[in-house]
């Protein structure tokens, strides 16, 4: 697949007459968000084809960004190029101008699947350390750490962070061998523990918008949602009031929709807990269920919904139609580009993939089988760097999600958009700026004729096959 090539795109990107509509179109016959003639409203009835109904007067959402996972084995991958391809790469993911202008990132707090500079870690692996007197983040300073990582990535854009954490340190279970609930005893030093983490980013100058309790409880520490609940109203949320931490708390992140579905309550319908709750984030694997996450949004107004991760993750099952690496198909966009128009019509305020950048392995990935983390552990990421080579591939999923990075920034509120039609999709933002957003996929094999109407006046598409459009008047 080519590389991300946008310099056409800014210049072609500028300011249009209001019956001026831009476009940007991705597609498998090569174009990668590239601009198109513009096209215009017209006063007529819709033509032939899907016929979408653009209704300003209902707004949903207000929407966060879009984005992937800082992780060690990206900046492994990223740092095995020569320096200049390193920072092209950076600029093509993070500068909202020159690319793709990813607005909501992932960081980790220590040890995952994919901290893969070293072995597992905390960030106090000394047994009963309960002053956390030995705390320390040192790893994350490295030259693959996360630290490292986010200030590299914010040379050129800003973006929102959230940051979720697999396991406290083995040493507050009660026992990491046999049972891998946290222990009661060590709940206020846990709260803590997110505090010091917290506290020695923001002497970095880096500041975590958002601390998710826990990673796919159950998964992986196994507290259940009644422990997470208490944890929350009684310790962590009490200590940040006190402390004044800027940081907003996340709920934490269930493993799929319907986990989330089944277990938020238990935490959102006490208002002691769901008081400290500023964002529900949940994971997308499975696939599936997406109108459970429309019941949780209307059940609990005015909670920000946000996928926080997905992925083709071969050992856990999630395959799908996507060959093994270093194969890559345009089709892997398509696949993706409905799962995000999925989530968002469910109401997500954000979308987030898991690893931004890995090899043509699917790798580097860490080995703790006691924590979780099998070998193999292949996965796909947003970008390919091949390690041999020095080749950088950007993915169909990189096109699609860029689409909605670049086009639709922080702020934007999705409006209702009415009308289907079979493998044909369409969704519609109002901007701060008052201008609007259509994104328009076709996951057909033969081209689509598409009538958007907006005000009275129709705008007449032709999407080729299996393509993604944006438009912007």
């Amino acid at each position: 697949m080519r590389p991300f090539l946008v310099l056409l795109a800014l210049l072609a990107w500028q300011p249009l007459d209001a019956q001026q509509v831009q476009v940007y179109l991705t597609s498998q016959a090569g174009d990668r968000i590239a601009p198109k003639p513009a096209l215009r409203f017209a006063a007529r009835a819709p033509g032939g084809g899907a016929v979408f109904r653009i209704h300003e007067e209902a707004a949903f959402q207000r929407i966060d960004g879009f984005g992937a996972s800082l992780l060690e084995a990206g900046l492994i991958c990223l740092n095995s190029l020569d320096p200049p391809e390193q920072e092209k790469v950076l600029r093509t993911l993070f500068d909202a101008r020159s690319g793709s202008g990813f607005s909501a990132m992932k960081t980790v707090l220590a040890g995952t699947d994919f901290m893969s500079a070293g072995p597992w870690y905390t960030y106090d692996d000394t047994p009963g350390d309960v002053e956390l007197k030995h705390f320390s983040i040192a790893r994350d300073l490295g030259p693959n750490g996360e630290v490292t990582f986010i200030k590299r990535a914010r040379r050129y854009g800003q973006f929102a962070l959230q940051a979720p954490m697999d396991y406290p340190p083995d040493w507050m279970l009660f026992d990491v061998h046999k049972n891998q609930d946290v222990d009661p005893r060590y709940f206020e030093v846990l709260a803590h523990y997110y505090l010091r983490y917290l506290r020695a980013y923001e002497e970095q100058g880096i500041l975590i918008d958002y601390l998710s309790l826990f990673n796919e409880p159950g998964v992986y520490t196994k507290i259940p949602y009644t422990k997470i609940r208490d944890l929350l109203k009684n310790h962590v949320g009490p200590l940040f009031a006190r402390e004044g931490v800027k940081t907003r708390i996340q709920l934490s992140e269930a493993p799929e929709r319907r986990n989330a579905w089944r277990n938020y309550p238990t935490v959102l319908d006490d208002p002691a807990a769901r008081k400290y709750v500023a964002v529900a984030p949940y994971h997308g694997y499975g696939f599936k269920d997406y109108d459970l996450i429309a019941q949780l949004s209307r059940r609990y107004p005015g909670l920000p919904f946000w996928m926080t991760e997905i992925c083709y993750a071969y050992e856990a099952g999630y395959k799908h139609t996507q060959p093994r690496l270093p194969r890559v198909d345009y089709e892997d966009g398509d696949f993706w580009g409905n799962q995000i128009f999925s989530d968002l019509e469910a109401g997500a305020s954000a979308w987030i993939y898991w690893n931004l950048i890995l090899d043509e392995k699917g790798s580097p990935w860490l080995v703790s089988p006691i924590h979780g983390n099998p070998d193999p552990n292949e996965q796909h990421p947003v970008v390919i760097v091949n390690r041999g080579t020095r080749q950088v591939i950007y993915t169909g999923l990189f096109y699609y999600l860029s689409h909605f990075s670049k086009f639709v920034r922080p702020g934007a509120v999705r409006v209702e958009t009415t009308g289907s039609a079979p493998q044909v999709r369409a969704m519609t933002f109002r901007a701060p700026d008052g201008k609007r957003v259509a994104e328009v996929m076709n996951s057909r094999r033969e081209p689509a004729q598409i009538s958007l109407v907006w005000q009275g006046k129709t705008l007449a598409v032709t999407l080729p096959p299996l393509s993604i459009g944006t438009y912007l008047w």
